[in-house]
């Protein structure tokens, strides 16, 4: 099993950790609940040093580029960053990530457990005038969220985090370490996420963090917190709300699928006749009515109690305290407020659809 450059200090901190995506990591520390809320009302630091950097660069960069992701590429501006997925060619998806756009490179930041898949893939499709390289295991990352994310960060950079755009990075030191401070995240709490390459001393940055957010209630938190944060934000996962079978515009994803001219992306004109028939089922929100937890892979059923779709996440809110979930109905069943069964165990739960994301 692999190792973070953070493992030993989550392993020191008595944090529980668990095997996620072949790596070694802290789900949590001091409980989900608590991690989870300290990161809506302070900040919390997330290792996310798992997931995948794949770098492209060349004259056709690109021209590649478009030809492989969702998204319009050629509106990537230097310094800016964009959410984007691979579309496979039976009307799937490979991965989603962001991609961002540096001087003469590209680097898209996937999921772990998805990484030589991905690279995989990319290497399919490769063109001349392309260069792809995996630079995973160079990269660590550190996700710094919550309201009070962009004060602590602040501290320790010379850098103007305000001059930062959402979806923009920059690059410069964080406690004298060269990394891309990025605005990004997967919390909905906002905040900032660090990249760093061939980091030598991560307890020294680890700990200048944690001393520069101690005035604002700063915690180590865990990957369970941060899918409690990204479920309450309506965020698909890869592997639960998202695989390689699922549509993306049913996922609600069409507003990252740029169906334009000189876009030969994987299914196009499976996602075309998509669009030109119209979805026969979508991805919803709902908050269960009835006291229980809904799960990954519980059936869905309407009023009768007929099966109707399937639970794709589901989980008690640590911040909105009611359990939520999201999971795939015919269309006619995304209205919201339409009611809704969860099939637990043997017995059939009232809910209704509840419009994305659960936690303004």
């Amino acid at each position: 099993m692999k190792s973070t450059p953070f493992t030993s200090i989550h392993e020191k901190l008595g944090a529980r950790m668990a095997p996620f995506a072949g790596y070694n990591m802290p789900i949590e520390y001091s409980g989900i609940i608590n991690e989870h809320n300290n990161v809506i009302e302070n900040v919390g630091v997330f290792d996310v040093s798992h997931m995948g950097a794949i770098y492209v660069k060349g004259e056709k960069a690109l021209e590649y580029l478009q030809a492989v992701c969702s998204n319009d590429i050629s509106k990537v501006s230097l310094g800016k960053a964009q959410y984007n997925y691979m579309p496979n060619d039976k009307g799937g998806i490979v991965d989603d990530f962001i991609l961002y756009h540096f001087d003469g490179e590209y680097m898209l930041a996937v999921n772990a457990a998805n990484i030589e898949k991905d690279f995989e893939w990319m290497l399919k499709h490769k063109i001349d005038g392309v260069e792809i390289e995996n630079r995973s295991e160079r990269i660590s990352i550190l996700a710094i969220q919550g309201p009070k994310a962009k004060a602590t960060i602040q501290k320790l950079t010379d850098v103007n985090l305000d001059e930062i755009p959402f979806y923009a990075y920059a690059i410069g030191k964080v406690a004298g370490i060269d990394a891309i401070i990025s605005n990004t995240g997967y919390t909905g709490a906002g905040g900032f996420e660090l990249y760093f390459v061939d980091l030598k001393d991560p307890q020294m940055v680890w700990d200048s963090l944690f001393k520069a957010g101690e005035e604002h209630g700063i915690l180590p938190t865990g990957l369970g917190a941060r899918d409690t944060l990204r479920l309450e934000m309506g965020y698909c996962l890869y592997g639960n709300d998202i695989d390689e079978t699922t549509n993306p515009l049913e996922a609600g994803l069409g507003w990252v699928t740029k169906l334009i001219d000189g876009k030969p992306i994987p299914s196009r004109a499976l996602l075309e006749q998509t669009k030109a028939e119209g979805l026969k089922r979508r991805l919803v929100g709902f908050e269960l009515l009835d006291k229980g937890v809904a799960r990954h892979g519980y059936e869905i059923t309407d009023e009768a109690g007929e099966v109707i779709g399937v639970v794709t996440s589901g989980t008690m809110s640590p911040y909105l305290k009611k359990s939520i979930g999201l999971g795939y109905v015919p269309k006619d069943f995304a209205g919201e407020d339409t009611k809704i069964g969860i099939k637990v165990r043997n017995k059939v739960l009232s809910a209704k659809v509840i419009k994305l994301p659960f936690r303004k």
